[in-house]
């Protein structure tokens, strides 16, 4: 909203300084509206009006200190010139303050508006008085708020106004905002009262939590019944760190309670003491330091001889790369033949990170989402991850607020629905800054967090708690073991929201399949609707769906039948071939079955059954594409359950609750439906266990025989001379598809 004392705020600096020309920057836009660009211009205008002859829009220690030297405390008295006043006035305008008529006078109401500056800022009581004094100048001359907004916090505001109130005479403390948010600002003010309290000099504190001051919080260990300014440093540093305490300086046997918490979360001894390693955490991002991590991770081979350096130091999870685009630099970084099988065989469990750039935030889109996520499912079920396994997502570089909004964000609700179109194969974790850890888990696009607190200096880590769904706590490089087993890593605290995989699938001997390539559609379809031609099939009279149709639906899901067929290591084709034919004999009398599901279950006809000639109540139906009952999804995911290859509880294919509930998904569902696809062929293979018993054979392989083929594609079907007939049929539809999809991935 446009403010009228503002609008001539901008119109005093355009018509005194030449349309911004004597500055040295672009006439104001008079929109009434307050930003940097109006704060840039007044700094220049009172570095003008003090006879500074480099302009700047840094408010730096060169304009702070000719202040001082100048005027001490500006006031009625010391005010050295009218437009000098001006430009004070308006400066109290853009931060919300009254500064009179903007007329070139230090009057009553302009004084009124400083105390009250100083008051806000938390300063009155070392600046008394309607006199302003070089820090707080500074202060007025940028966008800091010393009032809560946008929900800030009044504890945290009552902390910001003691550091300020306390330190601000220190020479390199300056007024930090008083605006109810921690900030990068914030913590650096913390560390700089941390080491005044320590009894370092000005020029030695330098709010760096460096070996002195780590030495003397060592020696300032707090527990119940202590009290003083220690006290209100670490009760400050907790508030700040978004636990719930008061700011006092009376350690209460509540606060050690609350300690105790907080050294739970961040996998701390829960002594309920303020120790070094708790003060460490509350401070920096990264915390101590020497703390033994659980987890680590790198872009080096595991070795058998790493593994068990690894091991020896105390490591149980490792975490790895699924992918790199480079065939030059870090040649080990993405995952190495046989490397799963070593990690396996040393008793150590690992999880996947996929990161190719995503170091700027250009590199973040929609798109690329879509790309990432789908090369991420292929290459962990390339390298063997079984489902169920989180793959973290990086956003590896100093991701601002307003970039996590504008990019990160909509980047990983691409990932989110990309996998979820796959049909959920792996589970989805971010790396990064808390900031972006929190933001991106808050939208649900994440489940856990891979924090990269190592990169203290981010400002999307300074200011921000740890977020809650942590699984792992980068802190430090380091190198582990000697000889060949001398490796270089990253320690990670762990928190147990992760354990990672211990069990993977072996490498195939065979090439896996990719993508369909979409310009072979028209082939594929000519040869496909040709053969059901001469099997008299031609698709028609009492089907829903035309055979072209049916293919797009195929192909328009390659995606999930893709990833489903690489995570199972079974042919794509098997898959293609079952729920094609399947959709293609979709009829009416399947529609009316369907409508007579939705009546038993919900006691009304749906729009869609009203007008067929026979509905009447049914428990099941075969229903979707692949025309699949809510028992036999069930039986057959319930099966894959049981065999770790599919996460999930165990249904009761009895209970018309759980039927009603999964028929609903394979109708309604595309994606699942097609999923289930393969959990029945695995089913069928080791025997369809609660249905019509068979003698199990070899589950479905990427070298399956023919004779194979035929077996599983028999058994979605049931059994007797009809399923031997339509299995016959399938068959050679099954080599169309084959032909195409080993064209497509090469061998």
């Amino acid at each position: 909203m446009a403010d009228e004392m503002v609008q001539r705020a901008q119109r005093f600096i355009n018509v005194t300084y030449g349309n911004g020309a004597t500055l040295g920057i672009s006439k104001l836009e008079e929109n009434g509206r307050t930003g940097w660009t109006v704060m840039y211009a007044l700094t220049r205008a009172l570095q003008y009006e003090m006879g500074i002859s480099s302009l700047s829009n840094s408010f730096g220690p060169g304009t702070l200190a000719a202040l001082g030297e100048k005027y001490g405390k500006v006031d009625e008295t010391t005010v050295p010139s009218a437009n000098f006043c001006r430009i004070i006035q308006s400066a109290l305008y853009c931060k919300g303050y009254d500064g009179g008529d903007i007329d070139g006078t230090y009057n009553s109401r302009v004084k009124a508006s400083v105390a009250q500056l100083n008051a806000n800022m938390g300063v009155s009581g070392t600046y008394p008085g309607t006199s302003l004094w070089p820090k707080v100048i500074k202060g007025l001359f940028n966008m800091d708020a010393y009032v809560t907004v946008n929900d800030g916090s009044d504890v945290v505001r009552s902390i910001q106004q003691w550091l300020n109130g306390r330190y601000v005479l220190r020479k390199d403390y300056y007024v930090i905002p008083c605006d109810g948010h921690h900030s990068r600002d914030v913590a650096k003010s913390m560390l700089l009262a941390i080491q005044y309290e320590l009894g370092m000099a000005d020029g030695v504190a330098n709010g760096a939590f460096g070996p002195g001051t780590q030495a003397g919080l060592k020696s300032h260990t707090l527990s119940t019944g202590a009290s003083g300014v220690w006290v209100q440093l670490f009760t400050a540093a907790m508030v700040l760190n978004k636990r719930p305490v008061s700011f006092s300086a009376t350690y209460t046997s509540a606060l050690a309670s609350s300690v105790s918490t907080f050294q739970s979360f961040m996998k701390l001894a829960a002594n309920g003491q303020a120790d070094f390693p708790t003060w460490s955490s509350l401070l920096v991002s990264y915390g101590d330091q020497s703390r033994q991590g659980g987890a680590c991770d790198g872009v080096t081979k595991i070795t058998p001889a790493r593994a068990q350096a690894l091991k020896a130091a105390g490591y149980s999870i490792v975490g790895r790369y699924l992918y790199n685009p480079s065939t030059t630099d870090l040649p080990e970084k993405e995952i190495q033949p046989g490397e799963l099988e070593t990690i396996k065989a040393a008793g150590l469990r690992c999880f996947p990170i996929y990161q190719t750039w995503a170091r700027s935030v250009d590199y973040y889109s929609v798109a690329q989402g879509v790309t990432d996520c789908m090369n991420a499912a292929f290459k962990a079920e390339e390298h063997g991850f079984k489902p169920g396994a989180r793959i973290y997502f990086a956003v590896d570089y100093d991701a601002v607020n307003d970039e996590v909004t504008s990019h990160i964000l909509p980047y990983f609700k691409s990932v989110r629905d990309t996998m979820v179109r796959l049909g959920s194969p792996y589970k989805i974790g971010v790396y990064g800054p808390r900031n972006a850890c929190s933001r991106v888990s808050a939208q649900g696009y994440a489940e856990t967090s891979f924090v990269s607190d190592m990169s203290s200096g981010f400002s999307g880590n300074l200011g921000y708690a740890m977020p809650e769904n942590w699984a792992f706590d980068q802190i430090v490089t380091k190198w582990v073991g000697s000889g060949d087993g001398r490796i270089e890593i990253d320690n990670n605290i762990v928190s147990g929201r992760d354990p990672g995989q211990g069990d993977f699938y072996p490498t195939p001997a065979q090439k896996m399949d990719t993508g369909f390539d979409l310009s072979l559609r028209a082939s594929l379809l000519k040869e496909v609707k040709d053969y059901m031609a001469s099997i008299g099939k031609p698709g028609g009279t009492g089907r829903i769906y035309t055979l072209d149709e049916c293919m797009d639906t195929i192909l328009s899901h390659d995606a999930a039948i893709t990833s489903a067929s690489r995570r199972y290591r079974m042919r794509k084709a098997l898959i293609q071939t079952t729920a094609f034919w399947e959709f293609c004999h979709y009829s009416y009398k399947d529609v009316g079955e369907d409508a007579s599901v939705v009546m038993y279950h919900t006691g009304v006809i749906p729009d869609w059954g009203k007008d067929l000639p026979i509905v009447e109540n049914l428990v099941d139906s075969s229903t979707g594409v692949a025309k699949i009952s809510g028992r036999t999804c069930i039986l057959s995911r319930n099966n894959s359950i049981r065999a770790g290859l599919l996460e999930g509880d165990i249904l009761d294919p009895t209970s018309n609750a759980d039927r009603w509930a999964m028929w609903q998904k394979v109708n309604q569902d595309n994606v699942f439906n097609l999923s289930t696809v393969p959990h029945l062929h695995i089913w069928a293979a080791d025997g369809k266990q609660g249905d019509h018993a068979e003698t199990p054979i070899r589950r479905p392989a990427l070298d399956y025989t023919d004779a194979e083929v035929f077996q599983v594609l028999r058994r979605y079907q049931g059994w007797g001379d009809l399923a031997e007939a339509h299995a016959q049929e399938r068959m050679p539809l099954y080599a169309i598809f084959e032909k195409f999809n080993r064209v497509v991935r090469g061998g």
